[in-house]
């Protein structure tokens, strides 16, 4: 039989929450900015430059504009909705941050390229924090997908 992992101190349970509830914030924050500005890149790109950049950047403009949907609408539905966008997001930055660094002519300036260098990374980092604050037990309550004692809800 397995024995139950202990329980971590309760100021580092306390910082891990802390951690956490700022990350939801920023990610409050972060992500309708990022959809906007990665939005309206892409239809600057769609009438300057053309090709396969200005396609890419409209798609993570959708991810970004869902995700943050998903992250104000505390309902079941929309927690799997943002879990399934940003695990999206995450692929499609990994995937094509290193296309464009094998065919850089191929991918041309989309808001993934490089890993998403022209905005600072967040387009690396900001999903897989996302994905973290998602399935913090806190959050997962708040959706309903948890009941008090954490145990899974019949709806989930």
């Amino acid at each position: 039989m397995s024995q139950p992992l202990p329980s971590p101190p309760p100021q580092q349970e306390s910082f891990y929450r802390k951690v956490v509830l700022t990350s939801g914030t920023i990610l409050a924050i972060s992500y309708p900015l990022l959809a906007l500005s990665t939005g309206v890149r892409a239809i600057y790109q769609f009438f300057t430059i053309g090709g396969l950049g200005p396609g890419l950047s409209g798609l993570a403009a959708l991810c970004y504009l869902t995700a943050a949907i998903g992250f104000a609408k505390r309902q079941a539905w929309a927690w799997r909705l943002s879990l399934a966008v940003l695990a999206f997001e995450t692929a499609m930055t990994l995937l094509i941050g290193t296309l464009s660094f094998l065919y850089p002519e191929l991918i041309g300036r989309t808001v993934w390229r490089h890993f998403g260098a022209d905005y600072g990374f967040f387009p690396l980092f900001q999903p897989i924090i996302g994905l973290i604050w998602l399935v913090w037990p806190e959050t997962r309550r708040a959706y309903g997908l948890l009941g008090e004692g954490g145990a899974r809800t019949e709806e989930s």
